[in-house]
């Protein structure tokens, strides 16, 4: 192998090794945590600068909204000025709304740690610029990103050929919605694997969308995720790796941010960055390479999971000398203390095991230096080989609290174990040793069941002779459980004692959770998982107590039923699900419109309201019958033959992630939130309606007709506008037309009924017979009253249409300098429709629905339109206007039939 064969392979390794560190410091030192999880930017003392790169003409007239950059400061920015670049080259994708300066941080400590190596080695940070669009709620645009980032991609490399060790491929940070678009470089034709080896995402969504608002964000989720299934042998050599931000994340929970299962091979691994060694912390959604993948991973392990305390080895060796001058201590007991106060001398500690592995199955131990309040558990370990033959040798040299935990059955042939204390020059140093059976120091802790309502508690007391404890929660494992751990501790003596530390760990992903509490004290540990137990894991979860010897420690698990329980159910639920509340929203107000259009038809009154109309055990029992049936094959085949698309529940149950209660409380949900949304609808209304009464004197009262030669004008128009700009355009332009048409109509109704009543009064003082009064007023009034609570309740439906649909009208007034039509646009055959049915309803009343023969159909429609929407719209919140659409249409064929 040539001289440039030899360097490659350690080129590599630097460069994978330093960039996994990177993204470690991207969750540890762009974020500075303290105590309380609190954060602030990292420091920077040049003015950072973003050199734009010159892309192909044919490029960037295909995407002229998009944009290539590089991130520089400094001097560092003015050498690079030419493009002359001798790095390692990264790309960042931003993600929703997004800001291409986002990579800032990264670039600005990679550049600080290239400087601590005399840039022996460095990164080239490249971003991109996406117009800082509404990926995330406007799918339209993905596929337009991903072919983007390819032709960038290419570009990169192309900066690099006259060098001489020139890249292959590119190394891929993605943030949110970034890290979905590099996955989907994959499903791209023309796209060579090979051009990408090593991506990293953060608080990326990849199993669904938040917020699933047009059918091309689900059809590229759809498409991303199974290409990477189908495909999962394919790509073995792309390392990924995702990291989820955890509970402090409100945008992306962490559930969505584990790799799908099936393609989690031996080349993927998704953490949670509170289990991530040397950051144990949640971060909101803003904070957050070698051609062996077994390498790869290898670091990423290193890094994320075990991460040791010292820097990655790629050969470690299985034996080393000892060098120093260094104490031996030979320790045949099986508790052993160590304290010492600066000490200027370092000391080896032997423990011979042929004593000890007959008694006893584990050997714990654990140091601290009270230097810093921080709890890191960053052990190092190495073979080698000296005095005692086949030891297995412990390096302590972090200031930091460390715990190291051996099963001796693991290490037949050692017959020492040594362990290296360094000098402790001005600081506190404790180290404590013992060996123990693995069933004497584990415990077992009933949790509340999801059914049980918090009503059951438990509790177990460990008096504590040891420095290690571990309790293993039983059914703990699905994700609507949530309550809290108490642990109470209490000591024998008042002396000062090191913080007691509790870990709880999920055996089935990495989601690991720390606590550090002082003793004595009464800590207060939040459970709740991320993703439910794979039905294939029999593991249990554990709660990890790295105690102080000599002190009682009181673990329980009480929820009073009529506090804590309701609230942390409700809590996950809401988590879990809040996406779907404009389904039950619209769902209850659907069931509304469709009473009160049987009560005109009954009564000739258009008055019902939403708590007489919310039933939800008219909804739910047949969406629960129907996914308990897809259980069978030959209703599945059924379901299937006649191409209807799967429920949703269905979907939800088969990922832990729904049960019929659910759906209940979601519905109970979207019943309060229609009707305080209905008040506050109509009390606006009220309001500006006296406010236009004020400035206008609005005319009489005066029959409407449906269509006239003005109004078609006005309906062609707007189909135009739909057809050749944006569908949601049309949509609020109608919208707002509507709204005017009802507060004219509510102030003319109001303007009469005033006038009524003073002619009553008036015809009362000078004693008229009321037989002279005509009629006809009275009914006019009541018919006005009756169609202005049908627009209402018509325009309140309308109003959640025009909201579902407002991404995709804000990314079209975004990109309008680019681009006059919307393409793709997701509502725009919805928006034709609407616009049509709309013109006609806004100037039809009562008199015209309530004697035709459709009336009845109309009236019963809603309901079903209401189950079909929470069967199949939860997970499809696009499909939400397409039922609304459907019972308006009955609405408008009733004013002509």
């Amino acid at each position: 192998m040539g001289r440039a064969g030899r360097r490659l392979p350690a080129l590599a390794a630097l460069f994978y090794g330093a960039l996994a560190a990177l993204v470690l410091l991207g969750v540890q030192d762009v974020m500075f945590l303290y105590e309380d999880n609190r954060c602030s930017m990292t420091y920077m003392y040049e003015y950072p600068e973003y050199l734009k790169i010159k892309l192909p003409k044919k490029t960037a007239r295909r995407y002229p909204a998009y944009e290539l950059y590089l991130y520089g400061e400094g001097n560092y920015a003015e050498e690079n000025k030419n493009l002359l670049l001798t790095g390692i080259p990264v790309l960042f994708l931003p993600g929703n709304a997004g800001s291409y300066k986002q990579v800032r941080s990264l670039g600005s400590i990679a550049l600080r740690k290239a400087e601590d190596v005399d840039f022996k080695y460095h990164f080239n940070f490249f971003s991109v610029n996406f117009n800082e669009e509404l990926v995330a709620l406007y799918g339209g645009s993905l596929q337009r990103q991903t072919k983007f980032v390819h032709e960038c991609i290419k570009v990169i490399l192309k900066l690099y050929r006259d060098r001489e060790f020139a890249p292959s491929s590119v190394a891929i940070v993605g943030h949110s919605m970034g890290g979905l678009v590099a996955r989907a470089l994959l499903t791209l034709k023309n796209f060579k694997p090979e051009l990408i080896n090593l991506l990293i995402t953060q608080a990326t969504p990849h199993v669904a969308p938040v917020m699933p608002l047009d059918r091309y964000l689900t059809d590229f989720y759809t498409a991303v995720n199974n290409h990477w299934i189908l495909k999962a042998q394919d790509l073995r050599n792309l390392t990924t790796l995702s990291v989820a931000g955890g509970f402090r994340d409100y945008q992306v929970r962490s559930g969505l941010a584990f790799l799908p299962r099936l393609s989690q091979h031996d080349s993927a691994l998704s953490v949670v960055s509170s289990a991530v060694p040397r950051a144990w912390a949640s971060t909101d959604h803003l904070s957050i390479i070698t051609e062996d993948p077994k390498k790869r991973m290898s670091v990423l392990n290193h890094h994320f999971v075990r991460h040791p305390a010292k820097m990655f080895e790629e050969n470690p060796e299985a034996f080393t000398d000892l060098t120093g001058a260094f104490m031996w201590i030979t320790v045949k007991g099986s508790k052993w203390t160590y304290s010492v106060y600066n000490d200027s001398d370092g000391k080896y500690f032997a423990f011979p095991l042929a004593s000890h592995r007959k008694s006893y199955s584990h050997v714990y131990c654990e140091n601290s230096m009270l230097v810093r309040k921080y709890f890191f558990n960053v052990w190092s370990s190495a073979m080698f080989r000296n005095d005692f033959s086949s030891s297995f040798f412990l390096f302590l040299f972090s200031s930091f609290f460390k715990v190291v935990m051996l099963k001796l059955l693991d290490y037949p042939s050692l017959s020492h174990i040594v362990i290296q204390v360094p000098p402790a020059a001005g600081n506190k140093y404790t180290l404590g040793c013992e060996f123990f059976k693995e069933d004497s120091r584990t415990v077992q802790l009933p949790v509340t069941h999801l059914f049980s309502f918090g009503l059951s508690s438990s509790k177990i007391l460990l008096n504590s002779t040891g420095l290690f404890y571990n309790v293993q929660l039983q059914h703990f494992n699905q994700i609507y459980q949530a309550f809290k751990i108490y642990i109470d501790s209490h000591c024998q003596s008042l002396k000062e004692r090191k913080p007691s530390v509790y870990r709880l760990h999920i055996p089935w992903s990495y989601e690991d959770s720390i606590t550090v509490a002082k003793v004595p004290s009464l800590a207060e540990i939040s459970a709740k998982l991320h993703i439910a137990q794979p039905h294939n894991d029999s593991s249990l979860p554990e709660l990890n107590i790295y105690s102080s010897p000599d002190c009682q420690y009181e673990v329980s698990k009480t929820i009073p039923f009529h506090s804590y329980y309701p609230f942390f159910l409700v809590f996950q639920i809401v988590r879990f699900h809040a996406g779907a509340f404009p389904v039950y929203i619209v769902s209850n107000i659907l069931l509304t419109y469709g009473g009160q259009l049987s009560t005109l038809r009954s009564t000739g009154n258009f008055s019902l309201e939403l708590v007489r109309t919310a039933k939800p055990y008219k909804v739910e029992p047949l969406i629960s019958i129907v996914v308990f049936l897809q259980g069978f094959n030959w209703f599945r085949e059924i379901w299937e033959s006649l191409s209807l698309p799967e429920v949703d529940a269905a979907v939800l149950s088969s990922q832990d992630a729904w049960f019929p209660l659910v759906s209940l409380i979601l519905f109970l949900f979207g019943t309060g939130i229609a009707y305080w949304s209905g008040v506050f609808f109509s009390t606006s209304l009220r309001l500006f309606s006296s406010l236009w009464l004020t400035l206008i004197r609005p005319t009489e009262l005066q029959k409407d007709k449906l269509i006239t030669p003005r109004r078609l004008c006005g309906m062609i128009s707007l189909v135009l506008v739909s057809w050749t700009t944006c569908g949601a355009f049309a949509v609020l332009i109608i919208y707002l037309q509507y709204l005017f048409k009802v507060l004219k109509g509510h102030s003319k109704g109001t303007s009469q009924n005033s006038s009524t009543h003073t002619a009553k009064a008036q015809s009362s003082a000078d004693s008229i017979p009321e037989a002279t009064q005509s009629p006809s007023n009275s009914k006019t009034l009541a018919e006005a009253v009756n169609s202005l609570k049908m627009h209402i309740t018509i325009l309140n439906l309308f109003t959640w249409i025009v909201l579902l649909n407002l991404p995709s009208l804000i990314y079209w007034l975004k990109n309008l300098r680019y681009n006059v039509r919307l393409d793709p646009d997701p509502c725009r055959s919805t928006a034709i429709i609407l616009v049509c049915i709309l013109e006609i309803l806004m100037n039809s009343s009562t008199s015209e629905v309530k004697s035709s023969k459709l009336l009845r159909i109309a009236a019963k429609v809603p309901l079903p339109l209401s189950v079909a929407m929470l069967a199949f719209g939860r997970m499809h919140l696009y499909r939400v206007p397409h039922f609304v659409t459907f019972s308006l249409l009955l609405h408008v064929l009733c004013c002509f039939v």
